[in-house]
């Protein structure tokens, strides 16, 4: 699909931009690829999105990775955290856990909370950065006040186990609640299983439901552990 040239970019409405994303994904992807190229650093980012999932144009994770840096050199705190998602996964770069946590760094400390987790799950767990439970927890409690489902489930996870604070199994439990209510598989089947040790057999039946509707298939193996009655500590 041709792209629009700089005096249709510049004269496109609010509403004539909503059409068009909303619209067929090849003619979204045309348009985000001119205001990209243009500068604006919105579009650059939501091209890397595209450009890694193959929505509307070919997949090309490379490309996706020079975008996402684009926009992060702009000061996209978004785009700062998805250039420490390219460097963990190895998208359009070998991995390198120390150059994904000084990004999840840089995004976490312009207030984004998926940097913020990030940042503190490196931090947590020695991964690409020396092990500091004491900053991952503010980290995770800055992200969890910001409403993120995932960081307040890990921060359950340090009130279970006691790191950083003294272990308190309500605490978790509510934290665990939080990140299920907020859609995290993780959360809800950290919930469950705490149900279950209590005896809330269903209510937990009704969150392990929901796990495989957004779970990994290596996170779905822990939930057929605990299903069987074996060991499967939380995550």
């Amino acid at each position: 699909m041709q792209e629009p040239d700089l005096d249709q970019l510049n004269t496109a409405t609010p509403e004539q931009w909503a059409n068009i994303l909303a619209g067929p994904p090849e003619q979204a992807a045309a348009w985000l690829l001119a205001a990209a190229r243009h500068g604006v650093t919105a579009a650059q980012l939501r091209c890397g999105h595209l450009l890694l999932a193959g929505k509307g144009t070919a997949p090309d994770a490379v490309e996706a990775l020079r975008w996402f840096r684009e926009a992060a050199d702009n000061g996209d705190a978004m785009a700062m955290n998805m250039v420490g998602r390219c460097y963990e996964n190895g998208w359009g770069v070998e991995v390198d856990m120390a150059i994904a946590s000084y990004w999840f760094r840089r995004a976490a400390a312009r207030g984004n909370d998926w940097g913020m987790y990030n940042y503190a799950t490196s931090l947590a767990l020695a991964r690409g950065a020396p092990c500091d439970r004491s900053e991952a927890l503010s980290w995770l409690r800055k992200a969890a006040d910001l409403g993120h489902a995932k960081a307040m489930n890990l921060l359950g996870g340090f009130y279970e186990d006691g790191w950083e604070v003294e272990a308190d199994e309500e605490a978790a439990l509510d934290l665990y609640r939080r990140a299920a209510e907020g859609g995290d598989f993780r959360g809800q089947f950290n919930y469950a299983r705490l149900l279950t040790a209590r005896g809330r057999r269903d209510e937990a039946a009704e969150w392990l439901r929901r796990v495989p509707e957004t779970a990994t298939p290596a996170f779905m193996e822990k939930v057929r552990a605990f299903l069987q009655g074996t060991e499967a500590p939380h995550t």
